[in-house]
């Protein structure tokens, strides 16, 4: 009793000694007296904000520690912004007062040296937003870590987890809110150019794998980051406020404003749609997501979608003391063994069912009702929430960081959930506080009492009320609905006068650069040099934006560049070196989905400006057709799908977005950069277009060598010189090259320079003539990369599907996590090139189309959890077999890249009916395709196989997965795949996936039943496989018994389907174990 005293005593002391400077600080606890004045409402926060939070802060840096006990000193990030927000919302609601005292100006600036202490810790570590932004890795990241009262680093990143993209995103929100709220917290250009680069590395948060809100990663502990929806959307929220926001506020000018790439902010939108409603993949759902779709992120702009994480959420994670963070949480658990950083394989399983439940998500919930409108959940979660409060010894409410379940309560608790009571960590009379949770309740009481509004606490209007909701940005917030009935404006630029007279004659209106003058036309690559000027601050070691592509959205504004009026067009319009590019048919599938892209996901006000660049080369030969018919459908108003309007470049400047590039004015004393603009090419304006001067489609022999390359791989390079001067083939050319490419280097002297050299001349001869399979065996010598390639990989990713490279049959390289396009280019030339060098770069064809695909139509890949880009492509070579019939099939890398494409979305949609059994198993094992449901009822089967599965020599083992995973959890589908991996024959890999259905249907049907030993599913279609002959073998006589290919084209239902047969060999397997007893077994008759 005594300690408890002396425990009060040295608070209430520790209180007065950090009482206001403007008057001394009374007594709390006394009753509120009925009818109290505002100042009396504000006063009662103020006592509490001061001795539960701002008693805390350091006089230093202005930081919050984690710890208010003890010497601790470590202060995040994290945590410290919200106690700056808290003081702030008190600061908000004093400005209602006339005389408050001062105490407006204290609550402000306790918000801005906790913001600006932040700012300094990080501007201290200038050079890793150097590395960064260059390439995202955690050893280059900011910390979110800090000393409270130095601003030292405390942990290095091998020691903690400071990869929290949601840290620095929750900065820079939080900064736009505050400075629009009139508080001035950046100072000068040196720290608006460091914003500026922070803001190029949150631009990247859809692709960067982080430790997440919880800095523990992976749902196992142990040391791996993920792809999390909150850190994504946090970032996507911090880019929509801070997108053309003024850091110095009012008093701001030009230089002082920061940009945004709106591509980069979109492709974060497209992720954490993809993403949710999980929250990563091995975390089903968490807690986390509640600050970032509700208060203070409102990143999200579906409505449905919200409303179905939401429920995900409450159905999971809800208990009576709070929000589990997600399932299987150790943290502070009894059974957490604190002494260890990372948990064991299966150890997560010991936590099921005791996870420590948190009520701050309880007042989250209240803020979001509070924010939405909805009284009935503000009520709910008040109801809950106050009885779990505790109170400082001075009568300051406290929020328990968690309530946990005691050691000597967890059996009872894991046997009956729900039924033990939970203690909270800590209860105000301790001296520790949980800062965080404390500053959400003050905000909390503060919007309740109705001392502050939304709208105070979002004054960038980051919420928007459904009904209130629009197709147009607000520059803080893009919610609003997808559906757009966008009119796209359109110039159409012929490079050439001669080319403008030619389309003329058939009725195409276009402008030559020349007569859009004084405007420029600009490629897009001319704009990146641009803004390679932007953030750039020589003092802190920062360079500009990164050399990143700027997307169709971003070349659909009208740009003012050192007192000029720029236009730029698409990438697309680029001369490209990877031979898509020749493909005109691929151009104009290009500019589709460009214009569908742009329609979809323009939110600016003013129209977007798509230039269309007409090159003379895209309307000669067989290209002529469908280019014209192409520029007829934009006269017409409709392309695609898509309103257009076509019109002269200086007519439609004047609805235009425009976007003023102030930070490239220069000093007298700098020079200013130079950029090329589109420049007409200088022919005859009379001469005749050469339409006809690319061949048509090339024949297939054209494309088949006239020597074989066995014959001359062992023969002398004097000799492969001899034949390749006296060679006219091309596809001999290339062949011939390739031998001498790897003997001797691309350095070594031919009659026509270089073997390099002399491979890139093939390379332009081949693609002019259409020579696809020439084309494509040289561009593979050449090591081509296509562009958007990585792009291409992450929108399959965020998906929440893996991507395989490598050619079918052999060894394939697994991407789980966005990669850099240097890596990609290393491990599809290892691991393609080993059979056809032609197949490295079908499959970059492959990926930029699936990329494109997967973002347009996903249910194409429903089924389908690892996109197997080699077994694909032999799905594509078996389509061709089928087509061709009794006649040799055609080659797919003759193909042209748009046929390849079609091909591609052929073989992606549903089965015909009229196909063979042996068909369909064939194209659906190489697409990896499994039927509904499928990986929910492995999970069950594993359930009743204690001694696990085991397929082509893979092993899945009852545990430690049912311990380390959940039913519904990503994580646990791709330990499936990985069981399927070694199967090597896709017809064998389906019937794998059709036993699976049976096993788990008859186990279904059966719950006495389980089995005893190991499954070997190989060995249970050998015995059903055998079934099947000894009913087959005497119509059909001796033959080979190991051929299963009538087994393959057996129908699966009916008496003799193949269903029939794997049920009779499960069966027969399942009956030779003991069966489990069961009380209400029918056959039990005592």
């Amino acid at each position: 009793m005594a300690n408890l005293d002396d425990d009060r005593a040295s608070s209430a002391h520790a209180f007065l000694k950090f009482g206001s400077i403007y008057e001394p600080l009374k007594c709390i606890n006394l009753p509120k007296p009925e009818g109290e004045t505002l100042w009396d409402k504000l006063n009662h926060y103020y006592r509490i904000v001061k001795s539960t939070l701002l008693l805390h802060q350091s006089p230093t840096t202005g930081l919050f520690p984690t710890k208010t006990f003890g010497n601790d000193q470590k202060a995040k990030v994290h945590d410290s912004l919200y106690c700056a927000a808290c003081a702030w919302a008190l600061a908000l609601a004093y400005r209602r007062i006339d005389d408050d005292k001062g105490r407006t100006h204290e609550l402000e600036h306790s918000a801005i040296k906790c913001m600006r202490g932040i700012l300094y810790c990080y501007m201290r570590q200038a050079d890793k937003v150097q590395k960064f932004k260059q390439d995202p890795k955690p050893s280059a990241c900011l910390h979110s870590v800090f000393n409270a009262h130095t601003g030292d680093e405390v942990f290095s990143h091998e020691e903690y987890g400071h990869l929290q993209i949601n840290a620095v995103s929750l900065f820079l929100l939080y900064l736009v809110e505050m400075i629009s709220s009139g508080l001035q917290i950046i100072y000068n250009t040196d720290e608006v150019s460091f914003i500026q680069n922070l803001v190029f590395c949150v631009e990247r948060a859809y692709r960067v794998p982080d430790f997440g809100v919880w800095e523990r990663g992976s749902k196992y502990n142990n040391g791996s980051p993920e792809l999390h929806s909150s850190s994504v959307g946090l970032a996507k929220a911090a880019l929509e406020a801070i997108n053309g926001f003024n850091l110095f506020g009012n008093q701001g000018c030009s230089w002082s404003v920061i940009f945004v790439d709106f591509d980069a902010h979109n492709r974060n939108r497209q992720t954490l749609c993809s993403l949710l409603p999980r929250e990563s993949r091995s975390h089903n759902t968490d807690a986390a997501l509640l600050p970032c779709l509700s208060y203070p992120g409102f990143a999200l702009d579906d409505e449905v979608l919200f409303g179905q994480t939401l429920d995900k959420i409450i159905r999971k994670l809800k208990g009576k003391y709070g929000f589990k963070r997600f399932l299987r949480d150790g943290y502070r658990t009894a059974l957490e063994d604190r002494t260890r950083r990372y948990y064991k394989p299966a150890e997560i399983k010991l936590f099921d069912g005791i996870e420590c439940e948190f009520p701050l998500f309880f007042i989250f919930m209240i803020i979001d009702g509070i924010f939405r409108g909805n009284p009935t959940q503000v009520k709910e979660y008040q109801d809950l929430l106050d009885p779990l409060l505790q109170h400082t010894p001075e009568g300051c409410p406290v929020v328990p960081k968690y309530y946990y379940v005691p050691a000597d309560f967890v059996e009872l608790e894991k046997r009956s959930p729900g039924s033990q009571r939970r203690f909270p960590s800590n209860n105000g009379r301790d001296g520790k506080l949980f800062l965080w949770g404390q500053a959400v309740y003050i905000i909390a009481k503060l919007l309740a009492d109705k001392l502050v509004s939304p709208k105070d606490l979002d004054p960038i209007g980051r919420y928007v009320a459904p009904q209130d909701q629009r197709n147009v940005s607000m520059r803080f917030s893009n919610q609003g609905p997808l559906e757009n009935d966008l009119v796209v404006h359109v110039a159409l630029i012929a490079e050439s006068q001669r080319l403008q007279v030619f389309l003329n004659t058939y009725g195409i209106q276009t402008q030559t650069p020349q007569q859009v003058e004084p405007i420029q036309i600009w490629a897009q690559k001319e704009l990146v040099k641009a803004y390679f000027h932007l953030g750039v601050n020589e003092k802190l070691g920062l360079s500009g934006r990164p050399d990143r592509p700027i997307g169709c959205l971003g070349t659909s504004k009208i740009y003012r560049i050192l007192g000029k009026t720029v236009v730029c067009y698409s990438i697309i319009f680029d001369l490209s070196d990877f031979y898509m590019s020749q493909d005109v048919m691929m151009l104009i599938d290009d500019i589709k989905n460009a214009l569908q892209f742009i329609k979809q996901y323009w939110k600016m006000h003013g129209r977007p400006l798509f230039v269309v660049l007409i090159r003379e080369d895209n309307i000669r030969g067989s290209r002529f057709s469908p280019i014209l018919d192409m520029l007829a459908a934009f006269r017409k108003g409709i392309v695609g799908g898509v309103k257009v309007h076509v019109d002269r470049v200086q007519t439609l400047i004047s609805g235009a977005v425009v976007e003023q590039l102030d930070f490239l004015s220069m000093t007298e004393t700098e020079e200013a950069p130079v950029f090329k603009s589109l420049e007409e090419l200088d022919l005859p304006k009379h001469s005749k277009v050469k339409r006809q001067s690319s061949t048509p489609n090339a024949s297939e022999l054209e494309q088949q060598p006239d020597v074989n390359i066995n014959d001359w791989k062992n023969k002398s390079t004097y000799e492969i010189l001899q034949k390749l001067n006296d060679c006219n083939c091309l596809a001999s050319q290339v062949l011939l090259s390739s031998i001498l490419l790897k003997r001797e280097g691309p350095n070594f002297i031919t009659k026509e320079g270089t073997v390099g050299e002399h491979i890139e001349r093939i390379y332009r001869r081949a693609g002019s003539r259409k020579l696809w399979s020439v084309v494509r065996f040289a561009a593979s010598l050449l090591g081509k990369l296509v562009d958007s390639l990585a792009p291409s990989i992450t929108n399959v990713l965020v998906q929440g599907k893996q991507v395989t490279l490598g050619a079918f049959g052999q060894e394939e390289a697994v991407i789980s996590n966005p990669l850099s396009p240097a890596v990609i280019k290393d491990m599809i030339y290892e691991k393609c090139q080993l059979q056809d060098e032609r197949e490295a770069v079908v499959q970059q064809e492959l990926v930029i189309h699936i990329g494109w695909i997967i973002s347009n139509s996903p249910e194409l890949f429903s089924g389908m959890l690892k996109i197997r880009i080699g077994w694909i492509i032999h799905a594509m070579k078996y389509e061709l077999k089928i087509r061709a019939g009794d006649m040799p099939a055609k080659d797919l890398y003759q193909m042209s890249p748009s046929e390849v494409k079609q091909l591609l979305l052929d073989i992606l949609q549903p089965q015909q009916p009229g196909r063979s059994w042996l068909n369909r198993r064939q194209l659906d094992g190489s697409l990896n395709r499994t039927p509904a449901g499928f990986y929910d009822r492995v999970w069950q089967i594993l359930e009743r196989t204690p001694n696990g599965l085991i397929v082509a020599g893979r092993f899945l083992p009852q545990q430690p997965t049912l311990s380390d995973m959940t039913m519904y959890e990503m994580n646990f589908s791709l330990l499936v795949e990985d069981m399927l991996q070694n199967i090597d024959q896709p017809q064998y890999r389906q019937i794998i996936v059709e036993l699976l259905m049976v096993i788990s249907v008859i186990l279904e049907r059966n719950p006495e039943l389980e089995f005893q030993d190991k499954v070997d599913l190989d060995k249970v279609v050998q015995e059903a496989f055998r079934d099947f002959q000894k009913d087959h073998s005497s119509a059909k006589g001796a033959e080979n018994r190991s051929d299963m290919t009538a087994f393959y084209n057996t129908h699966p239902l009916g008496k003799k389907g193949t269903c029939s047969y794997l049920s009779k060999a499960v069966i027969t397997l399942l009956l030779e174990g003991e069966m489990k007893s069961s009380n209400d077994d029918p056959c039990t008759i005592s």
